[in-house]
Order: structure tokens, then sequence, then C-alpha cells
């Protein structure tokens, strides 16, 4: 193990047509993982990824299980060069990659986990139409006044989602909330408030829903402790027990997604060298945001494929 080395796990958005082509091409192990996705969902999910069409890869029905698949193959890839991490963690749709990473759930289980995931949140933005916005340079209790403001004027919800690093959070709510808030956010001084190409409001009440049936789904699996310590978004803190790691992830379509101090949890604990396991570089740009001292990877730079993804 090296005790300075993290496994982070991308999420949602971080997706692009022809991810895992040249991968598969360098690593036989890495083949194995799409051709097992492929099997397990009964589609061509590999021809989907290396191959689009881009707004079949953008639904997220498929989205999630494409991103959880780019994901392991670039975690076996990887497993060939490097030692175990001391910590993995996965930014929302990202944990369930790094579980697979820590052994606490099989690919197949985590396969149908997002699947049934991407379903019902997009059933819940269908029922609770609504939105998500990133705030850019503003602080983040400000934005939690602004919003609680927002929420007592119209009556419905918006609130922080994704703390994902220092100057940069995203709100999540309802149409009305979401588009009240972005006009007071701005007025509050933002550098930049941007509207995401997203329909759901994830991370919010509004998948309170969808929360609830997917613990029903999360009760079905095995969930084992984890062989590598977990960092979970719910809490920013490791979890190593297979409920608390279920309720996490039953919580985690509702609760915020910590991402900075889940990351500076892992920085407190020795870690120094990054690695973004799966496809783009998102998680890499926040890391040298939230402390330059440390180092961050990309699977392409790691692997010397500099167009894995793109």
């Amino acid at each position: 193990m090296n005790q300075h080395l993290v496994f982070q796990f991308p999420g949602q958005g971080s997706q692009a047509v022809g991810m895992g082509a040249a991968l598969c091409a360098l690593s036989p192990a890495a083949a194995k993982v799409f051709a097992q996705a492929d099997e397990i969902l009964g589609q061509a999910l590999s021809v989907v990824c290396f191959e689009g069409p881009e707004e079949v890869l953008n639904d997220t029905l498929t989205t999630q299980p494409a991103v959880l698949t780019a994901s392991i193959a670039a975690l076996r890839a990887l497993e060939e060069r490097l030692e175990q991490p001391a910590f993995v963690a996965g930014h929302s749709l990202g944990e369930f990659s790094a579980l697979v990473a820590a052994q606490a759930l099989d690919f197949g289980d985590a396969l149908r986990l997002v699947r049934e995931r991407g379903r019902l949140m997009k059933e819940a933005g269908e029922t609770h139409p609504g939105g998500m916005a990133a705030i850019i340079k503003l602080e983040t209790a400000t934005v939690e006044q602004v919003c609680a403001r927002v929420c007592q004027s119209t009556g419905g919800y918006v609130g922080i989602a994704n703390d994902n690093c220092p100057g940069q959070v995203v709100v999540s709510g309802d149409n009305v909330s979401i588009a009240a808030a972005m006009e007071a956010l701005q007025a509050a001084g933002a550098r930049k408030v941007v509207r995401l190409a997203v329909s759901i409001a994830a991370h919010s009440p509004l998948m309170a829903e969808a929360g609830a049936l997917f613990r029903q789904v999360l009760d079905a699996v095995e969930i084992r402790p984890p062989q590598i310590p977990f960092v979970a978004n719910a809490t920013a803190s490791r979890l190593s027990g297979p409920d608390e790691i279920r309720d996490a992830l039953g919580r985690q379509l509702t609760s915020p997604v910590y991402w900075t101090e889940a990351v500076r949890c892992m920085i407190a604990g020795g870690a120094s060298r990054f690695v973004e396991v799966g496809p783009g570089a998102v998680l890499s740009g926040l890391l040298r945001r939230i402390d330059r001292e440390v180092e961050g990877f990309t699977t392409a730079q790691v692997l010397g494929i500099e167009e894995a993804y793109q």
C-alpha cells in the first residue's frame, strides 16, 4: 500500500464519446470490464462509450453505468502499474466506483445499482422538475443565506448540492427557486452563475421519493467492509461498516456532496498524491483549488495515453 496515494473517481458530467477506446486498446483487463458490462446490462454499452451517439451517452440512464464502467476499466489498467492506495473516494456517482475499488461492492452489483439510480433520478426529475447551477467565487455561507431567503420567498426549495472546492459550489432546486436564486446570487457578488445542462435537482429534497426507493434497492445488495479506507460524500469522513455505507449511499440522493471536506479529510490522513481514476479531469481541477501542495494526475497521464478519453 502507498500511504500517500488516493484513487478518486469522477461522477456524472465527466463522460465523453470515445471514452475508454484507447484504454481498451492498451489494456486487456480494461477491455474485459467493458465486455462484462455489455453482458450484465444486455446492451452494447461499450459501443455507446466508444462511438456515441452523444445524446444517448448523455441520457442519465446510460451515463451512470457508462461512467462507472469507464472508471472500473481505468482502475483495472492502473492496478497493473500502481500500488494499492491509502484511500478511495468518489464524487456522487463516483462513490460506487470507489466501493468497487475497495472490494466493498461487486462490479455487477454496482452496475445494476447505478442503472436503477439513474432511472429513479430521471423519473424524479419528470415528477418534480428542477435544475442546478454552478456559483463561482462566492462564500459558501453567503450562498446558504441567499438560498434560505429565496426559499422563504418562493415557498419552494433551493440549496447547496455540491461543495466542490473553495470558490465553486453548485445549488439545486425547483425551477422557480433556482431561477430566483441565480439572480439573487449574482446580485450578492458571485463572479459567475451558470445554469447546468441537467433537468433534475440532484442532491436535494426533490429527490426524496427516488432516495426512498433507492434505499430499498440497496437493501437487496451485499455490501462488505471496504478493504481500502473509503471516504464518503455525505459525511466527509471514513466509513467502514456496511450498514453505515448503505445509509450514506441512500442519503446521497438528497444530501449535499461535501467534496472539499472529503478531500481535506484524506490529506489530513497523509494523502499527497491523487489519481483521477476514470474519464476526464474534473476532480484534478478541483484538487488544485482545494490544496495546491498535493499532486493530482489523470488516468491518461499515468498511463501515458493522452487521448484516452477524448
